[in-house]
């Protein structure tokens, strides 16, 4: 889903205002508060409006307004360059296979093969259609005929893809990521935090005599017995059977690895009671939320099972910390092929039928923990995210590729509302 970005300038101040409507989901709206801060950061006043529940009708109001008023409109679909580009060259074609599982090459970037189980309802299917189909394709035309659409990325990420982007397709993209490395404050020599000042943290189960949440006490027991750490977190919105929840289990209790799980407040309590038992002082399991950046962070923490949502692999990139990749839902599918076939930061889980949306049993999920953790595939992809988490870095810092980028997209808009045109 898109979020708006209606961004006029003040020409008198030559600081522009720029104002968000942002979906108000967790993948949208941390990303864009991150931005905000970013904005502020360099002389912009930052205005921040939503609808209840996410009224549909947001984004034709938001173009039509921008229009009517002169006011350059920028989109942000928290989405990178690589599944854009295949989601445009390829997801309108899907009806081909007979197979929901039969590879599909992309004809614009022919090295790369997916099939219809990567992609989304309603996509997925051979005659899309429905309100949510309507909806997504109203999001689209008004993205299309917008100034702009924001990416939280970097240029030298997905070159390739971005380049694509600004030659096939409009409007022109602008990566001015990772957002995520937005003023990240150290706090200790083992843990890092950077959630802007305006974001409220819920509270946590914190340790009194050191006022640090307790998994947090965790990992620093663990490192300090040079002890690695796996993360398990699929994110706030998949639902996972109570059968896949028995398996994660029994993998994780069987992997002999040191783990700490989040989970949601709804998943299933009397299995997830079962294996702390289990497991021990080897395990932790948090019921609440966490502060994700600072848990990869820590120097315990060595490999991360992840549903692959874009923030979660950005967060995974900038703490150099290589991932097992589960996608769940949306585009996450996409950015798992990226993450292990494109850039190869990571691994995937095993399903027992070899689909990208099959049952993952115990046995798999232990071998592939047990590779990313210890074996020979682990260490190559931590090497290499060490190495792409130095890029991210650079590219955010002074002078940086997204540095650059964001400078020059205010420049550009301060130009088109002081001589009342744009492009």
């Amino acid at each position: 889903m898109a979020s708006s970005l209606p961004i006029p300038a003040v020409v008198t101040t030559h600081s522009p205002h720029m104002v968000l409507f942002p979906f108000m989901s967790k993948g949208h709206t941390i990303p864009l508060l991150y931005l905000a801060r970013l904005l502020v950061n360099r002389g912009s006043m930052v205005t921040v409006f939503t609808t209840k529940a996410n009224h549909p009708f947001i984004a034709r109001w938001t173009l039509a307004s921008a229009n009517k008023f002169g006011i350059p409109r920028l989109s942000f679909y928290g989405m990178n360059a690589y599944s854009t580009a295949l989601w445009r060259d390829v997801g309108f074609n899907l009806g081909g296979p007979e197979s929901d599982d039969e590879l599909i090459t992309v004809p614009g970037f022919p090295w790369i093969k997916v099939t219809r189980n990567d992609f989304d309802k309603p996509f997925n299917q051979r005659d899309p259609s429905g309100p949510l189909f309507d909806f997504i394709t109203e999001s689209l035309i008004a993205t299309a005929n917008s100034y702009g659409l924001i990416m939280n990325s970097f240029y030298e990420l997905e070159s390739l893809f971005l380049e694509y982007l600004n030659r096939e397709a409009k409007p022109k993209t602008w990566c001015v990521g990772p957002l995520c490395l937005v003023d990240a404050p150290a706090t200790t020599d083992n843990k890092q935090t950077n959630l802007p000042s305006n974001i409220n943290v819920p509270s946590t189960v914190t340790d009194q005599k050191s006022n640090a949440p307790i998994w947090i006490e965790w990992l620093d027991q663990k490192l300090a017995k040079g002890t690695s750490v796996l993360y398990v977190a699929f994110g706030s919105q998949a639902e996972i059977s109570i059968q896949q929840m028995e398996a994660i289990s029994k993998g994780l209790e069987q992997s002999e690895e040191s783990f700490l799980w989040v989970v949601r407040k709804c998943d299933r309590i009397s299995i997830l009671d079962e294996l702390e038992q289990l497991v021990g002082e080897r395990g932790i399991i948090v019921k609440q939320w966490v502060n994700q950046i600072e848990i990869l962070n820590h120097k315990s923490v060595k490999g991360f099972v992840s549903h692959c949502g874009w923030n979660s692999v950005l967060e995974s990139i900038c703490s150099g910390v290589p991932i097992l990749a589960w996608p769940m839902m949306a585009e996450q599918h996409l950015n798992a092929r990226m993450v292990v076939e494109e850039i190869k930061i990571g691994l995937r889980v095993e399903t027992c039928d070899g689909s990208v949306k099959g049952f993952v049993k115990p046995d798999g999920l232990k071998k592939m923990v047990k590779e990313l953790m210890e074996g020979e595939k682990g260490k190559e992809v931590r090497k290499k995210v060490k190495e792409v988490g130095v890029a991210a870095k650079r590219a955010m810092a002074d002078g940086g590729s997204s540095w650059r980028t964001l400078n020059q997209l205010i420049n550009e808009l301060e130009a088109v509302k002081a001589f009342g045109k744009s492009e």
